[in-house]
């Protein structure tokens, strides 16, 4: 039965026809503070979901602020690991919530963050294997967002670690990694080709160029990723809305950088 509960949630959070996804992770002010795009959760959860985004990423506490009961309808996953930018281990994650909570307050999916390379990457990948268990018992698919960040670590979006990384996250039981982009389709590819669950590329920073973000993300979608996880990429748009669809002709219609531009000039 849980198998069952499983395939029928992926598809809340996944477009069931194309294995694609564009999930919006909006648990940023845990991280930085109440920052533009997320201040506002309700309005930025209506104009992602109005516009064709799969899912979005929230803190507990969040849940009922970003719920509109109308409209159109979003898959919720439930982040369940949290850090700050005001401590002194940032890329320290520890866990806040659990399946189990997540799963009363209505989640399609939980996710968890792990470093690897940090100097407590032993207690976070102690907790994803915790949390992979409880997950399969209940059904719940886990989304891995899993990076490499650590004194060891040089550069973090070399194709060597980045695949390591994603590597980590199927291998410890994640039904969806998200990993950072490597710069090119071709050494992305390196990345899915290791992986043995769908892959999606994280946004980053804010950036200044459509075309850059665009770009990013057909480049991860020729190399076969499934899809996109970006926030402030997204939140912090000018027009949130227009950027999904922008992306949406991407991920999902296999449309052409320029196509999706002109979406946005729109």
């Amino acid at each position: 039965m849980t198998i069952i509960g499983k395939h029928i949630r992926m598809e809340r959070i996944m477009d069931r026809n194309t294995g694609r996804t564009i999930i919006v992770p909006l648990d940023h002010g845990t991280t930085v503070g109440p920052i533009d795009g997320v201040k506002d959760i309700k309005s930025t959860v209506a104009a992602v979901a109005e516009a064709g985004a799969n899912a979005i990423v929230e803190h507990k506490g969040l849940v009922g602020a970003g719920h509109r009961r109308r409209g159109s309808d979003i898959g919720l996953i439930v982040h369940l690991s949290a850090s700050t930018s005001l401590s002194p281990y940032p890329h320290s994650k520890t866990l806040v919530c659990s399946v189990e909570e997540a799963i009363k307050l209505g989640a399609d999916a939980v996710s968890i963050h792990v470093n690897i390379g940090d100097h407590q990457e032993k207690e976070m990948l102690n907790d994803f294997g915790r949390v992979a268990a409880e997950a399969r018992t209940w059904g719940m698919p886990l989304l891995a967002m899993v990076y490499p960040r650590g004194e060891k670590i040089k550069d973090e979006f070399d194709v060597s670690v980045v695949k390591h990384a994603a590597r980590v996250g199927c291998e410890m039981g994640a039904d969806v990694v998200k990993v950072s982009y490597t710069g090119s389709t071709e050494s992305f590819r390196e990345v899915v080709e290791g992986s043995t669950v769908p892959v999606v590329i994280a946004g980053g920073s804010k950036m200044d160029s459509d075309r850059d973000i665009l770009e990013m993300v057909k480049g991860a979608i020729d190399a076969g990723g499934s899809g996109a996880s970006i926030g402030r990429n997204v939140f912090q748009h000018k027009d949130p809305a227009k950027m999904i669809k922008a992306m949406s002709s991407i991920i999902f219609e296999n449309g052409s950088v320029e196509n999706a531009l002109k979406i946005l000039e729109k």
